[in-house]
């Protein structure tokens, strides 16, 4: 339950003010509170048992260091696109 916690909280953060919540409202704003809510569930749901199935079949492969290291390294790739208006 701890790990559920953590990754709870860690996502929450992430996610909190991005432009999937932005969508969200908009959607909202369109179509209803509702309807845009099990909309982005359903969205993000589908997006997350990927990267979920993806991350435990390369945990599987790789060390979680490396695994860290790699996701670090995208991390930074974007950013730096999204700095040079590349993203």
């Amino acid at each position: 339950m701890e790990e559920i916690l953590a990754i709870f909280v860690a996502i929450f953060l992430a996610e909190l003010g991005d432009k999937t919540q932005i969508a969200t409202m908009a959607f909202a704003s369109k179509y209803g509170w509702k309807t845009a809510f099990f909309g982005a569930i359903l969205g993000l749901a589908a997006v997350n048992i990927i990267g979920a199935l993806i991350g435990d079949k390369l945990g599987e492969m790789l060390p979680t260091a490396m695994i860290h290291k790699i996701a670090g390294v995208i991390f930074i790739v974007f950013g730096v696109l999204m700095i040079a208006g590349k993203l």
